[in-house]
């Protein structure tokens, strides 16, 4: 996700010198020139960043601090969704850029699809709820972004076994994160693994997928492009889709 937002830093022509790492984690997030606060919702990952704990939807910073806000993995995480990117339009100075990247809806099919056949008559949640692209598209419109836009990109990989699966689940705290949760007993999980195997190909190789949804929005400012005023055109459309003579 990192490389990703970077590949889109990289084409925007402008420096930026005050920057926020929102989720930092490992603190591995650089941008060249640029003096980075780093602030994430976990205690040890705040302290082994030298960074500022505090959840994304209540942000310690005053309003127009920075230029930049790149978030990573965590917005998907986040309680108050829309809050959180109400909150970064209002610590970006006007013209800032936001760049965000977490994991969208759609992820992990084959993964959800094995457990519910291991829930079997009585469904829970085992993975948290996720955002899909266009939710996250009017999200950042809601939020007051100007010129936003949500991408996805499909990342597809392959697992040899239910309990790596799993596992990957767990270290990217992609599990169930609501308060209300039914435990899975080994009855569950063993029918889970044994509808997850079978989709294995002829190596035993479960495909699986995660979409990863990338947002980028600007706070506004009057130097940007605006849309024509409504009904302002000077050329028909109908014209420009008419079949050329000859």
């Amino acid at each position: 996700m990192i490389d990703g937002l970077m590949e889109r830093l990289a084409s925007v022509k402008r420096d930026f010198a005050e920057v926020l790492d929102l989720g930092c984690f490992d603190a591995s997030l650089d941008v060249v020139g640029a003096r980075i606060a780093r602030m994430d919702a976990g205690f040890r990952f705040a302290q082994a960043a030298s960074g500022v704990q505090a959840d994304e939807d209540r942000l310690p910073f005053s309003d127009r601090s920075f230029d930049l806000v790149v978030s990573v993995g965590v917005l998907d995480q986040v309680n108050d969704l829309p809050g959180a990117l109400a909150l970064i339009r209002r610590v970006l100075r006007p013209d800032g850029l936001f760049l965000g990247a977490f994991v969208g809806a759609g992820s992990l099919p084959t993964l959800r699809a094995a457990l519910r056949a291991g829930d079997a008559e009585r469904p829970a949640p085992r993975i948290h709820p996720q955002v899909d692209v266009r939710s996250a598209g009017d999200l950042l419109v809601r939020a007051g972004f100007a010129l936003p836009v949500a991408d996805v990109e499909t990342i597809d990989i392959g697992y040899r076994a239910f309990t790596a699966a799993i596992r990957d689940v767990r270290g990217m705290a992609a599990t169930n994160l609501l308060t209300a949760r039914v435990p899975a007993t080994r009855m569950v999980l063993g029918h889970a693994a044994a509808a997850f195997e079978a989709k294995g190909d002829a190596d035993g190789r479960i495909g699986e997928r995660i979409d990863v949804i990338y947002l980028t929005g600007w706070a506004p400012d009057a130097s940007q492009p605006k849309p024509a005023r409504r009904g302002s055109a000077t050329a028909s459309l109908a014209a420009a889709l008419k079949p050329q003579a000859g």
